[in-house]
């Protein structure tokens, strides 16, 4: 039996005004996504990834076309705090400890702090140790742990991620790839990852969706067949870097919607 259709983008477009002219950053998008599928979003900068995104987060409106998420609005999601989200600046509040950051969203939703859960959050993320320290003790995949900690707070159905490891260097960007696997397959939460690093969106996604240059449109849908939990073994087989130098080639100019 198929997993239930979580995400759904029927004909989505979206224009912008810059002074008196209209540029479209996203163009006729049709996609579907099931429950508890990890799927990266890939493009060049500027082909409206984050745009993307940012319509899944209830945070912009379609110009054509509809977004749904469960069969709702994804605005009706973000009211139920339902979604959760991280970017790549962790926007953690530096008076506050790492604990009371990751319970702020209960704050927001007028709920009750479930202390047990925000302790079990903490060590999910490898911050054991830290509950009361403040960002600024930390180092920044310490701080996006906390970040994604904080995603998680409510149980979410969806986690959105833009570039959460974008301004790490490449060797704690690797690390953290690992961790956010392993948080991954303990919940299973249907995720969509957008970002720049077509390694990390092999090593991470069920499916790749590869968007062109703007307007962004979809021009390729991979599925990964690479089994989990995957080790950083994987990255060094020829398999693995046969399809990034596939999806690679897809982002290059010209060479969009390339397949070997």
């Amino acid at each position: 039996m198929s997993a239930p259709q979580v995400i759904t983008l029927s004909n989505v477009s979206k224009s912008f005004r810059i002074g008196s002219a209209s540029v479209v950053a996203v163009k006729a998008v049709d996609l579907r996504i099931p429950q508890g599928q990890f799927i990266s979003v890939l493009g060049p900068s500027g082909c409206g990834k984050s745009t993307l995104l940012r319509m899944l987060a209830s945070l912009d409106e379609p110009t054509t076309g509809q977004v749904s998420v469960w069969g709702a609005r994804p605005a009706d999601l973000a009211t139920r705090h339902q979604l959760g989200v991280a970017f790549q600046d962790h926007a953690l509040l530096p008076w506050l400890t790492i604990a009371q950051n990751i319970a702020m969203p209960f704050r927001i939703a007028g709920r009750r702090i479930d202390h047990a859960h925000v302790a079990a959050l903490i060590e999910l993320v490898g911050l054991g140790g830290f509950a009361q320290a403040r960002p600024s003790q930390l180092s920044g995949g310490m701080r996006q742990r906390a970040s994604i900690a904080r995603a998680l707070a409510l149980n979410p159905s969806l986690l959105l991620l833009d570039e959460p490891f974008g301004a790490l260097d490449a060797v704690t960007r690797r690390h953290m790839n690992i961790e956010l696997q392993r948080i991954w397959l303990e919940h299973k939460l249907t995720t969509v990852l957008v970002t720049h690093s077509v390694d990390e969106a092999v090593f991470l996604a069920d499916r790749v969706i590869v968007m062109s240059g703007r307007p962004g449109e979809v021009i390729r849908d991979v599925t990964i067949d690479f089994p989990r939990p995957r080790a950083p073994d994987l990255m060094r087989e020829p398999a693995f870097h046969a399809l990034v130098d596939e999806l690679t080639l897809c982002l290059s100019p010209g060479g969009e919607g390339q397949q070997h």
